[in-house]
C-alpha cells in the first residue's frame, strides 16, 4: 500500500468516526461546560483528532473511546484556563479596588479642568503626566509633529494651571470666615 493510499484510508476512517461521534461529543460538552463554549470545545477536539489521525485506533469502538479521551483532555484544559482567567480577573479587581484612592475635591477640579480643554490637549496632558510618555513618544503615538505636540502641551499646561488656580482661589474665598472683611475688622455684634 502506498503512502497516498494509507493517508486516504486514515482520512476516511477519521472522517467516518468524526461524523458518527460529533453529535455525541457536542452533547458531552454541553452537559459539562457553559453551553456557549461547547461548539468551540468540539472544534478543538476535532482539530486534535485530525492532527493525530495516525494514532487513532482502527477499531470503531476503540476509536470512539479515544475520541472521548481527547474530548476529556480538551475539557480539562478549558476548565483550567477558565479557572486561571477567573483568578486573574479576581486579582486584577482586588488590585484595582485597593489601588483606587477616594477622590478629593482637588481631583474633581482637575478632571473638570481637563474636560474643559480641547480633547487633544487633555490627552497630551494625560499621556505625559499620568501615563509617563515623553513628548516625543506622544508625538509618535498621536501621529502629530513633535513641534505641534510641544506647543499644544505648553498652552494646555498653562490653561490647566490657570483653571486650577481659579478654582483654588474660589474655594479659598468661599471658605474664609467672613468674605469681604479683614481679620482685624469688627463684626456686627462683637463690640
Amino acid at each position: 500500500m502506498t503512502d497516498t493510499e494509507t493517508a486516504q484510508r486514515i482520512r476516511d476512517r477519521v472522517e467516518r468516526v468524526v461524523r458518527q461521534e460529533a453529535p455525541a461529543l457536542l452533547a458531552y460538552f454541553e452537559r459539562r461546560c457553559p453551553y456557549d463554549e461547547a461548539p468551540d470545545l468540539l472544534g478543538e477536539t476535532l482539530l486534535v483528532a485530525w492532527r493525530r489521525a495516525k494514532v487513532m485506533p482502527a477499531d470503531e469502538q476503540e476509536a470512539r473511546m479515544w475520541l472521548f479521551g481527547v474530548a476529556k483532555r480538551v475539557l480539562s484544559t478549558s476548565h483550567r484556563g477558565r479557572v486561571r482567567r477567573q483568578a486573574l480577573a479576581d486579582r486584577l479587581r482586588d488590585h484595582a479596588h485597593s489601588a483606587a484612592e477616594p477622590t478629593t475635591t482637588r481631583d474633581d477640579e482637575l478632571h473638570e479642568a481637563l474636560a474643559a480643554l480641547k480633547p487633544l490637549d487633555a490627552e497630551i496632558i494625560r499621556l505625559l503626566h499620568w501615563d509617563g510618555f515623553s513628548l516625543a513618544e506622544i508625538s509618535e503615538h498621536l501621529g502629530r509633529p513633535a513641534g505641534t505636540i510641544r506647543s499644544r502641551y505648553s498652552r494646555a499646561r498653562n490653561a490647566l494651571r490657570t483653571a486650577l488656580e481659579a478654582d483654588a482661589s474660589e474655594t479659598d474665598a468661599s471658605q474664609s470666615p467672613a468674605s469681604g472683611q479683614s481679620r482685624g475688622e469688627a463684626r456686627p455684634g462683637n463690640t
